[in-house]
């Protein structure tokens, strides 16, 4: 029983991080590496209290992560993404299942094109000849929120009600 609270109590500060990377992107348009530090760190005791086996669980985790990890810093290479935005999506690939990683980056294209679209348009609207600049890590903590919500929390509520 107290590792599932464990385990539950970990998604929350996990939503919680999103949360903080959401509104920091925002207002500065930098992720502390710091929190995407911590949500890295912290992963490796989801897998504990997840039950994930070592082979090939958690070996899976970190091939995702790397992968994206090669991908992403490319897409950084060219400019076309901020190095806090990697970091990140790095790190929520050590938490979410490869398939469910998937639909994170679904939902996260999907929503990033909406937040492009927002800023393109308040960027021409204020005439502003500068480079427009996107918090991306709002699109990315609101998509693993999403896949938070959609796949990892029902099963804490199903839980709290059996205890």
């Amino acid at each position: 029983m107290l590792g599932e609270y464990i385990h539950y109590g970990l998604l929350i500060a996990l939503a919680i991080a999103l949360l903080v990377a959401a509104f920091t992107d925002i207002r500065s348009r930098k992720i502390a590496n710091w929190l995407t530090g911590g949500i890295a760190l912290a992963a490796p005791l989801f897998w504990i209290t997840s039950g994930l086996s070592l082979w090939p669980d958690v070996a899976m985790q970190f091939g995702v992560a790397l992968a994206a990890f090669a991908v992403l810093a490319g897409l950084f290479a060219m400019g076309w993404m901020g190095g806090g935005d990697v970091k990140l999506l790095t790190a929520l690939a050590l938490w979410v299942s490869p398939t469910l990683f998937v639909q994170l980056l679904i939902v996260m294209a999907l929503l990033g094109g909406i937040l492009t679209i927002v800023f393109g348009s308040w960027h021409i609207a204020r005439r502003q000849k500068d480079k427009i600049a996107i918090p991306y890590g709002v699109a990315i903590s609101a998509a693993g929120l999403w896949i938070l919500n959609a796949h990892y929390l029902p099963d804490a509520a199903q839980a709290i009600g059996a205890g």
